[in-house]
């Protein structure tokens, strides 16, 4: 079962990362909902408390990199949406 935990914590967070790339590459958030964003973000600080809970270095290693990820695409969305960029 641990096999398991560590391929869907590798699989799930490296899907993650093209999306990332591309915004932090082209600072383009505009197909991108501030309110998913921040549920999102959320849901996986949630993972990553849980996984501290229990002591799981899938849940720990995937979410806090996700979360990092998810993090800067966040910041990048809240800006471009005070600037007017995200109109």
């Amino acid at each position: 079962m641990i096999m398991f935990s560590f391929a869907a914590a590798i699989l799930t967070t490296l899907s993650f990362v093209p999306q990332a790339v591309q915004v932090i590459k082209t600072k383009d958030t505009k197909s991108i909902s501030l309110v998913m964003y921040i549920m999102f973000t959320l849901g996986v600080l949630c993972w990553l408390i849980y996984g501290i809970g229990i002591g799981d270095i899938a849940l720990i290693s995937a979410n806090s990199i996700t979360f990092i990820f998810a993090l800067i695409i966040l910041s990048y969305k809240i800006i471009n949406v005070k600037s007017g960029k995200d109109k």
